[in-house]
């Protein structure tokens, strides 16, 4: 299992939200490209990046922020928000991005995903399934939908998906623990490469959801606030993955 430290950007600045609600965000640090170099520095192998200003605005708005992380760690980043578009995702990837998340373009038309595959191959294409109830949510999760998480993930795997990053909202930045109990129905159900997210708290926290059969688990607040030893954990499961 890998461990994804995150870094979600407003306005330049390496932030977190609470539930999602814009208007209550934290600001942690004016550079996310430092903050980047210091999750290298405790062993970080991947680093998750969100913009949160593009999936509100619908294109990318912290791209240069988020190039500058991909070029100045060497590490592979995977990113979302705002992609909207086949351009979107093919910058991203000039730009040195590994992964390009795809969300409410994927909720709204999923066929994007597909086209997006057949595109760009699926190990650089991940979909962002984030909700409540099951219930996929769109547009930097102001919206919710009717969409099932699970038929969507269904249906993208057949699309060709391998990977989705999956987030319950309401956990999200309340330090409360993921949702255990569906992010293992969607292991267990769809066969696809899980990354769980939204929610983690503490050490126990990513022991307990790894156990679950994810292929990782997505941490941020968790780290800014001190409630997990990031260097410790990195090596932990670092020294797994190695090992296996």
């Amino acid at each position: 299992m890998r461990i994804y430290p995150a870094i979600d950007i407003r306005g330049g600045k390496c932030v977190r939200l609470r539930q999602g609600v814009f208007a209550d965000m934290t600001v942690y640090n004016d550079d996310p490209v430092k903050v980047a170099l210091g999750f290298k520095e405790k062993g970080a192998e991947y680093i998750h990046v969100v913009d949160l200003d593009g999936a509100l605005e619908g294109y990318s708005v912290n791209a240069q922020v988020i190039s500058d992380i991909a070029k100045e760690t060497g590490l592979p980043v995977q990113t979302g928000g705002g992609i909207r578009s086949l351009e979107n995702i093919e910058k991203k990837l000039d730009a040195g991005v590994a992964r390009v998340i795809i969300g409410t373009k994927a909720v709204k038309e999923p066929e994007f995903v597909r086209l997006a595959i057949e595109t760009f191959g699926a190990e650089h294409i991940v979909a962002g399934l984030d909700g409540r109830n099951g219930k996929a949510a769109v547009a930097g999760w102001e919206k919710e939908s009717e969409s099932d998480i699970i038929e969507l993930a269904l249906r993208f795997k057949d699309y060709g998906l391998r990977t989705v990053v999956y987030t319950d909202i309401s956990r999200d930045g309340m330090l409360t623990g993921p949702d255990f109990d569906y992010t293992t129905r969607l292991v267990n159900e769809t066969g696809l490469d899980i990354i769980a997210s939204g929610g983690v708290g503490s050490e126990e926290d990513i022991d307990r959801i790894a156990e679950k059969g994810v292929e990782g688990v997505i941490t941020g607040k968790a780290i800014y606030e001190g409630k997990i030893d990031l260097a410790r954990v990195l090596s932990k499961y670092n020294s797994r993955n190695n090992i296996n």
